[in-house]
């Protein structure tokens, strides 16, 4: 692997199969009670500027499970807050630390961040990008399914930055992606090209949600409004509202298909409670994996 993990196209082929080897061997070891300490001694840095759930808790606890150290740096309490520069943040924690994870708004400060420091830099989340996620999701299936190789994955609701690193995995591997957008939602239109550019199976957006889950593998969905968008909830709930993933679309897929949020979940809104509480969802296997792939990134890159 490169030296940092700031979108998908970092990945190759063996990068992949490196990080969902490890997956699997770290999940089973964990499972069975086996020490699995190869951090030992190791300090990863956490910068949030945003909220966190699952990101917080399993970077941090993955972290201890490894026999390492997670720092908790929020932006607020820190001289990052009051405008020391990217540069000399960057350069000095990289004197502090083993690696750092970051999650914040803007895409660009990542990739500055990744540049100046001489550690390994994990993009956590940005308002462009989860690629953690994705990959998280991507070896679910692979537990669920056997392989992702010519499945459909179909993504239904606000093109954000769970949508645009969907994208960039469909671009990266053997798999097809039907989006549903509403129109003035759509994923990041450079991305949307590069994607439709660099795939072979194919990856088409869609204004109709019913011709997206057509004989979906994957029945995918995020919330109508992310971190910051707030103020647009009820706007967008109008706008959304034919964007549900419910069981008149659930019927479109493969009767084998699964359904996955990577939460936090609005139900009645994005998906429906009977269907992210049904039986075909996988969503809490899907956020106990961000755990078990994130410890692989961690046990690679530092």
């Amino acid at each position: 692997m490169k030296k940092d993990l700031i979108n998908i196209y970092d990945l190759e082929a063996a990068d992949f199969e490196q990080i969902w080897k490890k997956s699997k061997k770290l999940k089973k070891d964990l499972k069975e009670g086996k020490p699995h300490a190869s951090l030992k001694g190791k300090t990863l840095g956490m910068i949030f500027d945003k909220s966190s759930t699952r990101t917080r808790i399993s970077f941090e606890v993955g972290m201890y499970q490894l026999g390492g150290i997670a720092l908790f740096l929020n932006s607020r309490d820190t001289q990052i807050g009051r405008g020391e520069i990217i540069t000399d943040t960057a350069r000095m924690l990289s004197r502090y630390l083993n690696g750092i994870m970051i999650r914040t708004f803007s895409q660009a400060n990542v990739e500055a961040f990744a540049r100046h420091a001489t550690i390994p830099v994990i993009n956590g989340l940005t308002d462009l990008l989860h690629p953690c996620q994705i990959l998280s999701d991507l070896f679910t299936i692979k537990e669920k399914k056997g392989s992702y190789e010519g499945i459909k994955v179909a993504y239904i609701g606000d093109g954000n930055n769970v949508a645009n690193s969907w994208i960039e995995a469909a671009a990266r591997l053997p798999l097809k992606l039907a989006l549903a957008c509403p129109e003035g939602y759509d994923p990041d239109a450079q991305i949307m090209a590069k994607g439709i550019k660099d795939s072979k199976e194919g990856i088409t957006l869609y204004r109709d949600p019913l011709e997206a889950a057509k004989n979906a593998d994957i029945l995918y969905t995020d919330v109508w409004a992310s971190m910051g968008q707030e103020s647009e909830n009820e706007e967008r709930k109008k706008i959304f509202k034919d964007y549900q993933i419910n069981a008149k679309l659930l019927k479109k897929a493969k009767n084998d298909a699964i359904v996955m949020h990577c939460l936090p979940a609005h139900r009645g809104e994005e998906i429906t409670g009977d269907v992210i509480d049904g039986p075909q969802s996988v969503v809490i296997d899907q956020a106990e994996n961000r755990l078990h792939v994130q410890k692989a990134i961690l046990e690679i890159l530092l």
